[in-house]
């Protein structure tokens, strides 16, 4: 297992996500597409998903970071994405730290200035 990682259940990742993404300011949470959307002003920046029967959290970047973390083998191009999506399965080993980072990445991207701001550091 990577330094970092660990193995927790889907349903404790997804929770701990949720409970993230619905802390921010003027964030919520839609079922779109047959899955759970967090939004911020009607733009989505984190999806919950069931791809190939697998768990996965999708999450809304700028295309020089879906780059980056695709570099990685826990990370795939959404199929839906455009190359501005990158999901990791949540099924296997994940490093909770930096799904709070992308989490915190992709609401600051949607959200604007305005409300970036009133989220601490």
């Amino acid at each position: 297992m990577l330094p970092g990682a660990i193995m927790p259940s889907p349903t404790r990742v997804f929770g701990r996500v949720r409970e993230m993404c619905l802390s921010f300011p003027e964030a919520s949470e839609i079922s779109a597409w047959g899955h759970p959307v967090f939004r911020v002003r009607r733009k989505g920046f984190v999806a919950f998903e069931q791809l190939r029967e697998r768990p996965s959290i999708a999450f809304r970047l700028e295309p020089i970071e879906v780059e980056r973390l695709l570099e990685r083998k826990t990370f795939f191009a959404t199929p839906y994405g455009r190359g501005l999506w990158v999901s990791v399965w949540v099924d296997r080993p994940v490093n909770e730290r930096l799904l709070d980072k992308l989490t915190r990445q992709a609401y600051r991207l949607m959200a604007g200035k305005r409300l970036s701001a009133l989220l601490p550091e």
